[in-house]
């Protein structure tokens, strides 16, 4: 979770979602710059997000949507767990 909680990484995993980019679209797209937008591309590649394709002198990246699925997962359940905790009302006592 963390690793999406960055609002640039966010983007760049939004911009994934929907093509297969190299470096340069994602500096067009994000307007960062490229030592910047490669700082964050190796934090989403170490943390398993993005996955690379080398192609001449370029390299592309792609989403896994195997591990977009799992956070969102897991948000789902903190999700279902608030909402049995508010329709419970349980709340633990003060010592």
């Amino acid at each position: 979770m963390r690793v999406l909680a960055d609002p640039l990484r966010l983007k760049i995993v939004s911009l994934l979602a929907r093509e297969t980019l190299c470096t340069t679209h994602l500096v067009e797209e994000t307007g960062a710059r490229q030592t910047n937008l490669s700082n964050h591309l190796r934090v989403l590649r170490e943390a398993g997000v993005v996955e690379t394709e080398p192609c001449g002198r370029f390299t592309y990246y792609r989403l896994k949507p195997e591990v977009i699925a799992s956070v969102a997962d897991s948000f789902a359940e903190l999700a279902a767990s608030a909402r049995a905790t508010a329709e419970s009302a349980a709340k633990r006592a003060c010592p």
